[in-house]
């Protein structure tokens, strides 16, 4: 590594140890003001303004448990798995590769906000955009804690298990079948992301330097887009009246439509959504259930803005599109068979 490569490392660990020196302190700082100066802020916050700080620390601290772990698995593909074991056996062809990778969720089991860093170290190993974007968009859904919860929450009930799964599936593999046909793969990625790729591949020295020197990297890119995003999940569940989404919940069309509108803006953990969606089974349709629990940990506002880290704005809503329409086209079936 050059030293310049060293100086930039350097950096960004101090950089990080002051940033959350400062978080720390802010925090500390907020604690002794209301020990001992209570009445210096008289008036409290307004219900709402409450609200959105209560959702969206509840949903921050929801997801950080599985962003930690998914940046611990990252590390563990990118540094200490060798070089070519991982590849040895994918399959050669691409449909069946994407179709193994998108299977890889079952032995992961991280919840999608986990997903994005993981995803993030088979890039920088070497997969190629397509192959992950499937491995991305399947994992959430087909992983054996989602997979146990929502057997939990519906049973066979309508075949939302089963949609589910298949479904996930097949968006996985649409999403990844469709950007392998990009011209230029590499647009897809923000330049960001791409010399984070430069600095990571050429960095020296032992696995232990490469393991801290990767971690900080992880963080200092998943951390602040997960406090946004996590800050916007809770200004919009507040701001968007769930009172007219249930009033159009006996709609066949309009309930999946209702339904997956909720699901970008609750964004609730792929690992206990079912539970969430079980409070709606009395009001709204079957396929706008599954409907629900297909968009929410594919494209919610938290899982948007931690692909933010890695994709292109133009690539999300590309993503966004099809994950809608499909989803749509699937609980439309659900719907009619139920």
């Amino acid at each position: 590594m050059t030293d310049t490569r060293r100086v930039d490392a350097s950096s960004g660990v101090r950089g990080t140890v002051v940033a959350l020196g400062i978080g720390v302190l802010a925090v500390a700082a907020l604690f002794v003001i209301d020990a001992f100066v209570p009445t210096l802020f008289s008036d409290p916050l307004s219900t709402r303004a409450q609200d959105a700080l209560t959702l969206s620390i509840s949903v921050l601290i929801e997801s950080m448990p599985f962003v930690a772990l998914g940046v611990v698995l990252s590390i563990v593909v990118q540094v200490w798995i060798p070089p070519g074991m991982i590849e040895r056996w994918m399959p050669r062809r691409a449909w069946a590769r994407r179709a193994v990778l998108s299977l890889l969720g079952m032995f992961i089991p991280v919840c999608e906000c986990g997903n994005v860093p993981f995803a993030r170290g088979l890039l920088m190993r070497g997969f190629s955009v397509s192959d992950t974007m499937t491995f991305l968009i399947a994992a959430p859904i087909v992983n054996p804690i989602v997979i146990i919860t929502t057997h939990q929450a519906f049973g066979m009930d309508d075949g939302i298990l089963i949609a589910r799964l298949l479904g996930g599936f097949a968006i996985a593999n649409l999403i990844g079948w469709l950007y392998s046909r990009h011209p230029s793969p590499d647009a897809l990625l923000t330049d960001r992301f791409r010399d984070t790729c430069e600095m990571v591949t050429h960095e020296t020295g032992g696995k232990g330097r490469k393991t801290l020197a990767q971690f900080v990297v992880e963080l200092r890119a998943v951390m602040p887009a997960l406090v946004i995003g996590s800050a916007l999940a809770g200004l919009v569940q507040v701001i968007v009246p769930r009172d007219m989404l249930l009033a159009i919940g006996s709609n066949p069309a309009l309930s999946i439509v209702a339904m997956m509108a909720l699901a970008m803006v609750v964004s609730i953990c792929s690992n206990v959504d079912s539970f969430f969606a079980l409070s709606f089974a009395s009001t709204f349709t079957p396929g706008s259930l599954v409907a629900f629990l297909l968009v929410g940990p594919l494209v919610d506002v938290k899982m948007l803005a931690l692909m933010r880290t890695t994709f292109t704005t133009r690539t999300l809503a590309g993503v966004v599109v099809v994950v809608l329409l499909a989803a749509f086209a699937i609980g439309t079936v659900v719907n009619l068979l139920a």
